[in-house]
């Protein structure tokens, strides 16, 4: 009997996530920071996940990555990527496919980079994790890798230490480590927050212009709506654990259905708000452990009802999702 084939049809996307469930232990119990996540992204795409802090899109993605420590552990669902169902395999499977097929980068660069090595040594020994080069071509690789993600004079930075660098050039190294071995799906985590902004613009557009040069699949988690609306295909917009609207980017920000995306547009900035003082989502997210029953926003939102009390419906228009039993039909955002 030949062996089955495992070769994902062609059409198929990098990764489709089904009803992720990530739960964290504390008080002699487990409470779930992630539920009922639905995701997928396709070659080339960019999807963002944007929510407050607590929201849970920070641990979608180490979970997507495998990398839940204890006291945390993904609870239930299924991560297919690239075909394969990465909650069956072993840690030492996941490592092979970890920077080479899928690489994350980290709001903090010195999550990536070790302090007392420089940056030759640490792309050399990423590059030759993954594939048996000479010492010459795995420098020439590494050169090659800074200059394509616009760092001058390579042959300089190659040779400092990373306390040595400006934290734009670090979270430029750290890209460029992410992105050597061409990977299907980069998961990039807030990576451009403690930068200033024009460094930030700088180095999403240069994220964005290397993963549609190689079909990388990208998964951009952030809290910064203005940030993601100019970059994403797709958004996902969770809060307290859930995915509480999901849709085409600029339909999203155009006319949000959930009240809880209302409100993150309503308070970001805009030209045409200039001067003008910036709305805000009154109260604060709902600890892990103690989101209250039904709809978790309800006690923040500005178009709740009694009825928000009982778990919210999913309503599905036009290709969009939103968690909500009184989603908005027609929304106009200052």
């Amino acid at each position: 009997m030949s062996a089955p084939d495992r070769t994902p049809p062609a059409n198929a996307p990098v990764l489709a996530v089904e009803n992720l469930q990530v739960a964290f232990r504390a008080g002699g119990r487990e409470h779930l920071a992630v539920q009922g996540l639905d995701l997928s992204v396709s070659r080339g795409e960019v999807v963002g996940l944007v929510g407050e802090s607590g929201s849970g899109k920070s641990v979608t993605g180490l979970a997507l990555m495998g990398l839940i420590d204890a006291p945390g552990r993904v609870a239930g669902g299924r991560i297919v990527f690239e075909g394969r169902d990465l909650m069956g395999l072993s840690e030492a499977e996941l490592r092979r496919l970890r920077g080479a097929r899928m690489a994350m980068i980290f709001q903090d660069p010195m999550t990536t980079l070790n302090p007392v090595l420089r940056v030759e040594t640490q792309i050399v020994e990423a590059i030759t994790a993954h594939e048996r080069v000479s010492a010459k071509a795995a420098r020439a690789r590494a050169r090659e890798a800074l200059v394509r993600v616009g760092i001058p004079a390579p042959d300089e930075r190659l040779g400092a230490y990373p306390h040595q660098l400006s934290g734009g050039m670090r979270q430029r190294i750290a890209i460029a480590i992410a992105l050597l071995h061409r990977p299907a799906l980069l998961i990039a985590d807030e990576p451009t927050t403690a930068l200033d902004v024009t460094i930030q613009a700088q180095i999403l557009a240069e994220a964005q212009d290397l993963c549609a040069e190689m079909g990388t699949a990208l998964i951009w988690i952030t809290h910064d709506l203005a940030v993601v609306s100019g970059l994403a295909d797709r958004l996902l917009v969770m809060y307290a654990g859930r995915v509480v609207e999901a849709g085409p980017v600029a339909e999203v920000v155009e006319a949000p259905l959930h009240p809880y995306s209302a409100g993150l547009i309503g308070s970001a900035p805009s030209r045409n708000k200039r001067g003008a003082r910036l709305a805000q989502i009154p109260g604060l997210a709902p600890p892990l452990g103690r989101r209250p029953p039904g709809c978790a926003f309800a006690p923040r939102c500005f178009n709740v009802r009694p009825d928000c009390s009982e778990p919210p419906p999913l309503v599905r228009r036009s290709g969009r999702e939103a968690l909500c039993r009184y989603p908005l039909s027609e929304t106009v955002v200052a």
